[in-house]
């Protein structure tokens, strides 16, 4: 694998590390007359771009290009950007795709807040999507008490974590514990509490719906079994695709067993098969 590190920055003057990954020949199924678009991959609130460390390298040996990367206010991104609204996130992808000179259009993968600007940036910018993959993730709102929600599970973490395993087992996977930053007194978050409800406080006052309306591309649609995104959002996102196109319905569904919100942890390779699945009849239009 060859990966390419660096940093870009947006016009508010937002630095976003990022991480360019490259498979080192191409995969099995690559037709080389037919090149796959980029796959750009988005992680959820409080997260960060190693989230994706164990589906990346299976996106890889099908012969993709992955680009990930920290969200502002996360990870090695700017800690305190200017700017947390969901209409920043959808620039800061846009920003990407240009700094990296990527050959449009792409694919877009997000998972929870994550897959929600990838679901703005394809209502914004459909010359830049080839298809949409959302995990957790819809127009559904709005969400009043998220704020309230996501503070007090921020404000439960005991940090700083005392040590690494003690991060893991308290946030349930070693990825998160990952991207904690160690110092002397143990291991402290990479983001600043009065960001992250920021960076949800457009949730709470609006649903997305007409957005999700603008949405062009093919998408898949995927659900963690016991995730808490709600089996009557994804049914009435494949039904309005359907309404809306007057066609077989543009939009895929997937339920992944044994999974909950955080599906590309619990269960990376359920997760990259449907993703294959999925790519492999869009590559074959």
């Amino acid at each position: 694998m060859d990966t390419h590190t660096g940093n870009a920055t947006t016009p508010d003057g937002t630095r976003l590390a990022y991480r360019d990954h490259h498979a080192p020949e191409p995969g099995p199924e690559s037709d080389p007359d037919s090149p796959r678009p980029p796959l750009l991959l988005l992680h959820g609130l409080a997260g960060h771009m190693g989230e994706w460390d164990d589906v990346l390298p299976l996106l890889l040996a099908d012969g993709h290009r992955v680009i990930t990367y920290d969200a502002r206010g996360h990870g090695a991104s700017t800690r305190r950007p200017p700017d947390m609204t969901r209409a920043s996130a959808v620039r800061d992808v846009t920003t990407l795709i240009g700094e990296l000179s990527l050959p449009t259009p792409v694919t877009l993968l997000g998972q929870s807040l994550g897959g929600h600007t990838a679901l703005l940036t394809a209502a914004a910018h459909p010359h830049l999507v080839d298809s949409l993959i959302l995990v957790e993730a819809g127009p559904a709102g709005p969400s009043p008490d998220l704020p309230t929600e996501i503070a007090a599970w921020l404000d439960s973490w005991p940090t700083p974590f005392t040590s690494f395993s003690s991060a893991a087992a308290f946030l349930g996977h070693e990825a998160w514990a990952r991207g904690l930053e160690e110092r002397e007194d143990g291991h402290h978050p990479r983001w600043d509490r009065d960001t992250m409800l920021a960076a949800v406080a457009d949730l709470s006052t609006r649903a997305y719906w007409p957005e999700w309306n603008r949405v062009a591309c093919p998408t898949l649609v995927v659900r963690g079994e016991k995730g808490t995104m709600r089996e009557a959002e994804m049914t009435e996102m494949a039904r309005k695709t359907q309404m809306r196109t007057g066609r077989q319905p543009r939009t895929l569904t997937e339920v992944i067993e044994d999974a909950g919100h955080d599906v590309h942890l619990d269960q990376p390779r359920r997760l990259h098969a449907a993703v294959r699945t999925f790519l492999a009849a869009r590559n074959a239009t």
